[in-house]
């Protein structure tokens, strides 16, 4: 008989019963479902024959369920509620507003672009799953490459064949030092690199793009690379030596404004520099020929929709 049931009853059979159950009339229920009354009393006698009993019965007062229509129709507004909820996690998936990404980026990247485009897709939906990870280029090239990430917004490094990849979009990386307030060189204008040489730094590994672009500053200046060089990737490292000490960090713009204008996190400053020092730009990269998921094209859509905006 259940076996029977599911291949017999159908989405507008459990509508019928459910508007039925709770209007009262099968007038009303056939107007709601834009039906003629014939028709629906034809529906309604198809769907009693096929549960085998009555599941309404003609009172002074209209339509009450019998035993069995009041379960059938307690049923009917569950299944009606599952088609409708399933069809709005259909189209939201469609329309990329549910569902799941993961995604790499370089920190600057990251904190400039990545956040406002998270915050802008979880005004239209909260409930998207996005993971995002904070990384250098090489990392998260290796990464996009197998299958862990659908997108970066990164660079590709030296050595990587940039025709696999799907490039889109560019922002330029403005990098600024970072000390503590109490640092000697704290309250000083105008310093050259060389004014900064001999005090300890901390860094990226040689290689990256940050890396290159201060010692590529160093070079142009005539003065003597770092030698004190602390190698790290992670933020909290840095912040962490900085406020307990007289280290020096470059950074991109996009985080000393985090750290040093916008809130307060280890009481830091930006050294006045008379050279700015300019990173490579960075992309939004992906695999070419990789069928990304609609929330991704929505998010990689948000990314480079900004890039082009600030990039004007």
């Amino acid at each position: 008989m259940a076996e029977t049931l599911i291949n017999r009853l159908q989405s507008k059979h459990f509508a019928l019963v459910a508007s039925i159950a709770e209007l009262g009339q099968l007038s009303l229920a056939a107007q709601a479902l834009a039906l003629t009354q014939p028709a629906a009393s034809r529906m309604l006698s198809e769907i009693e024959r096929f549960v085998g009993s009555a599941i309404f019965t003609r009172t002074p007062k209209g339509m009450e369920p019998t035993t069995i229509g009041s379960a059938l129709a307690r049923r009917a507004q569950n299944v009606l509620e599952e088609i409708r909820e399933a069809s709005r996690e259909v189209e939201a998936i469609r329309r990329g507003l549910t569902g799941k990404v993961r995604l790499g980026a370089v920190t600057g990247g990251a904190v400039g672009y990545v956040v406002p485009a998270i915050k802008a897709m979880k005004a239209r939906s909260a409930e998207v799953e996005i993971h995002v990870d904070v990384a250098s280029s090489a990392e998260l090239i290796r990464n996009l490459l197998s299958g862990h990430y659908e997108f970066i917004l990164g660079r590709v490094p030296p050595g990587i064949d940039a025709r696999q990849f799907h490039i889109e979009g560019s922002a330029m990386e403005e990098m600024e030092i970072v000390v503590h307030r109490t640092h000697p060189l704290a309250s000083m204008d105008s310093l050259c690199l060389s004014d900064m040489a001999h005090f300890p730094w901390i860094m990226q590994e040689p290689g990256t793009p940050l890396r290159q672009a201060v010692e590529a500053n160093f070079i142009d200046e005539g003065a003597p690379l770092p030698r004190n060089i602390v190698n790290t990737t992670s933020l909290l490292v840095m912040i962490a030596m900085l406020a307990s000490s007289n280290a020096i960090a470059p950074m991109s713009r996009e985080v000393s404004d985090l750290l040093c204008r916008q809130t307060s996190v280890g009481d830091l400053r930006t050294l006045k520099v008379e050279t700015p020092i300019i990173v490579a730009p960075y992309h939004v990269i992906s695999v070419l020929g990789k069928h990304l998921s609609p929330m991704a094209l929505h998010l990689r859509d948000l990314l480079l929709a900004d890039l082009e905006a600030r990039g004007r």
